[in-house]
């Protein structure tokens, strides 16, 4: 039983190698627009304040800030590979690129404090705009992720 994985060889059916990039793009963009259709439809569907705190809407828009920042540098930058100019040049890359982390790292567990603490401890009888202001942070750390670590720098693939 362990061995019926390595029958299987898709890998060799197709080259995922000249698509790589734009896989892990578009992989990157569901995610992202998933994770920004559930909080819209969290909010079309309890308009009221006292459903969903409009002052919840922060964490996604901190996690969208934290995605263009990871994103923003490169890994080369970042190794030291390709840049050097600048006033900072590879500390401020790692600097910028560590903020961008921390941003989404703690939109993503403020995300997780909204839905314990307001919605799930306080016994809510309607918890589904926790469970949205989650997913969507969810969706927007883990498409930041498959768009930094998803592709690579050779522009040639």
């Amino acid at each position: 039983m362990s061995g019926i994985f390595e029958t299987l060889r898709c890998s060799e059916c197709v080259d995922w190698g000249e698509k790589r990039n734009a896989i892990a793009s578009v992989a990157a963009g569901v995610l992202f627009f998933t994770g920004w259709w559930i909080i819209i439809d969290a909010a079309v569907k309890y308009p009221s304040e006292k459903d969903l705190n409009h002052s919840y809407h922060a964490c996604g828009v901190i996690a969208t800030v934290a995605f263009l920042m990871i994103n923003a540098v490169s890994n080369g930058q970042v190794h030291g590979d390709s840049y050097s100019e600048g006033c900072t040049g590879q500390t401020g890359a790692r600097i910028w690129l560590f903020i961008g982390f921390m941003l989404a790292f703690g939109s993503l567990i403020a995300s997780m404090w909204i839905l314990f603490g307001g919605y799930v401890a306080q016994n809510a009888v309607v918890v589904y705009p926790g469970i949205a202001v989650f997913f969507q942070n969810a969706f927007i750390f883990f498409g930041g992720l498959v768009f930094k670590f998803g592709r690579t720098e050779d522009l040639w693939q």
